[in-house]
């Protein structure tokens, strides 16, 4: 029987059809519901955004994301329990929120100035066991941690002069909760816990003077130089890195392949999220000064003060074998970087 070029054509175009058809019909669909504390209109906000865009694209379209912007849904703080609960699937938030389950949530997302750069905080996750570690604390409340995004150092706003420590005496600000609390309580100030979408508003009326909130640039998104013209930069107080977390049952119930998009997207967020805030950054600084809003750096004095207030604050906050394991391990690393006595 003489097979022609065209019917061998025809033929493997009809497998490769089926074949595709086959691989279509067995594609494995994974739907998130995921919310962040921050709104689309933030650069933080257009990053999460664009992280949808690129695991929708590497998936092919498997991995379908219904984001919740603002804290739509459940308060910030709140949002981690309404994953592990079925409210939502994962959380998009910070693990520094989960403080008061464990105070070794703190050690999952923000040093309070250990790291000097976001760079030094993700070798930790990348070459010392990180997602291992943080993942042994998260299983435990039915969570998987899947990677972090960093915008790097923040800046806090005041309504009143904030050239250094001496400023903070009796200073009300918001604070997020866990140890930033007890440092800033530690050296006079008095921090008020509050959720981030009621910062410009508590701002704005008075009930605080400043806020510890984001850097430069997302301060500026939440309009919060609008009512406080001081500020300080380059950032030193905090670097908290945000979290994608998903429940337990859900992470494990995905393919492998969708696992490796989510945890891969997640790195790339993470580079370009720290690059561009880096960048923006050094702009908005010269934006606002020529606004007129002050921006104060603060003496190496000053800011040695605020690193002993911190080492003692790790101490006193690490109260659970989980928190001390955690905190043990940063603080190991970070010699062996030598940016740690």
């Amino acid at each position: 029987m003489k097979t022609t070029f065209k019917g061998l054509t025809m033929a493997a175009s009809a497998l490769a059809l089926s074949v595709g058809m086959a691989a279509s019909a067995s594609a494995q669909t994974t739907s998130l519901r995921i919310q962040t504390h921050f709104s689309p209109e933030t650069l933080s906000g257009q990053m999460a955004a664009e992280f949808i865009e690129d695991i929708t694209a590497m998936s092919n379209g498997e991995i379908q994301v219904e984001m919740f912007y603002g804290s739509s849904v459940v308060k910030s703080a709140e949002t981690f329990d309404a994953a592990a609960t079925g409210i939502l699937d994962c959380d998009m938030t910070g693990g520094s929120y989960q403080t008061g389950k464990n105070p070794a949530f703190q050690f999952t997302g923000d040093l309070t100035g250990g790291y000097q750069n976001p760079y030094q905080q993700y070798a930790w996750l990348l070459h010392a066991d990180g997602y291992n570690q943080l993942n042994a604390l998260y299983n435990d409340y039915n969570m998987e941690f899947v990677g972090w995004w960093i915008p790097g150092p923040e800046s806090l706003s005041s309504t009143a002069p904030f050239t250094g420590i001496d400023d903070l005496k009796n200073w009300k600000f918001r604070s997020p909760p866990g140890v930033i609390t007890k440092i800033f309580q530690n050296l006079g100030a008095s921090p008020i816990v509050m959720d981030f979408n009621e910062i410009f508003t508590a701002l704005e009326t008075g009930i605080i003077d400043g806020a510890d909130a984001a850097n430069l640039t997302n301060n500026v998104g939440l309009g919060l130089y609008d009512i406080a013209n001081h500020t300080n930069y380059p950032g030193f107080h905090s670097m908290p890195a945000d979290h994608l977390a998903c429940r337990k049952d859900v992470w494990d119930a995905m393919p492998a392949h969708h696992q490796a998009i989510l945890k891969v997207g997640m790195q790339a967020l993470g580079l370009k999220n720290s690059t561009v805030n880096e960048v923006k950054n050094a702009q908005t600084a010269k934006d606002l000064r020529a606004k007129g809003v002050n921006l104060n750096t603060w003496s190496d004095e000053d800011l040695a003060i605020y690193r002993g207030a911190v080492q003692q604050a790790w101490t006193e906050f690490a109260t659970t074998p989980e928190a001390k394991q955690l905190l043990q391990s940063h603080i190991t690393f970070l010699k062996d970087l030598g940016a740690m006595k």
